[in-house]
């Protein structure tokens, strides 16, 4: 891949660009003291955007992270989710069998592109109500009215969170789930390095094969975590859809542990849908 494009291109995986570090959270706290802690984060950080103005990330108007416009126009991008695994090579078979279901909740461009990719840089609050308001829809849609569903989300390098200082996706992920009554979340999956360390760097100008070959046997249930969701179903839940090779490691990764997983969720996709159908989702 190029170095870092235009968010509408679909040429870059924005999980593969700088990022800056900001919240000091992974993912939502079972300790009631530190889940306080996280709530005081989020209102500190709505004050510190009153003391010190910020531009709008989609297009620049002063004193909003997110002005009023941009957040409608992210609403409208994500009114429609859609399934999107026809478009990722990964999670077809090459007799165009689905491998695993995949609904987004819109299209990797313009304000969507812009709200994700700053989120990810820096985290700010209130970008994650919004997006995390979009995600919970996308699950919605994939899980209807289904229940017993877990939602795992897919876990970030070490490297990537002692860069930002916290995982985009299990902080959207939260927030989606304080939308979702009776949804679940386990964060059970854990990066590993089987047969020694990987080769530095991240997949940033790989191709698609290369891409596979580098996420092949990178995740794992976490030791202390193996077996708690052996036989439940799963809905693995990721931020940006490219060719799939992350969430198909994932799917290997609990399979292997006896979930059952019943497909997947993420809040862009970078390739439009082949259609507009839903059918088949689950």
């Amino acid at each position: 891949m190029s170095n870092e494009s235009t968010p509408g291109s679909g040429r870059a995986d924005p999980d593969l660009l700088p990022s800056q570090p900001a919240a000091r959270h992974r993912s939502e706290h079972r300790s009631v003291l530190l889940r306080y802690a996280d709530q005081v984060v989020g209102a500190a950080a709505d004050l510190l955007a009153l003391a010190i103005p910020s531009d709008c990330v989609g297009c620049g108007a002063e004193d909003h992270q997110l002005c009023p416009h941009c957040s409608r126009q992210v609403r409208r991008l994500t009114a429609e989710p859609f399934r999107a695994e026809a478009a990722a090579p990964a999670l077809t078979d090459v007799d165009g069998r689905i491998l695993l279901p995949v609904v987004a909740a819109g299209v990797y461009r313009e304000e969507l592109a812009q709200a994700l990719l700053s989120f990810k840089r820096h985290g700010q609050h209130r970008l994650r109500k919004c997006l995390g308001r979009a995600l919970a829809d996308a699950v919605r849609t994939a899980t209807g009215d289904r229940q017993h569903v877990v939602l795992v989300p897919v876990p970030t390098s070490s490297a990537a969170y002692l860069a930002r200082g916290f995982s985009p996706v299990h902080l959207l992920l939260a927030e989606a789930v304080r939308q979702l009554p009776g949804a679940v979340m386990q964060d059970v999956l854990a990066k590993s390095t089987p047969g020694g360390i990987r080769p530095a760097g991240g997949q940033k100008g790989l191709d698609r094969g290369d891409r596979a070959r580098r996420v092949r046997g990178s995740m794992a249930v976490r030791r202390r975590a193996r077996g708690t969701v052996a036989g439940t179903r799963c809905i693995i839940v990721d931020d940006v859809l490219t060719t799939g090779s992350t969430l198909s490691e994932a799917a290997r990764a609990l399979h292997r542990d006896g979930a059952r997983v019943a497909g997947a969720v993420v809040l862009a996709a970078t390739r439009p849908p082949v259609s507009g159908s839903l059918d088949g989702a689950s």
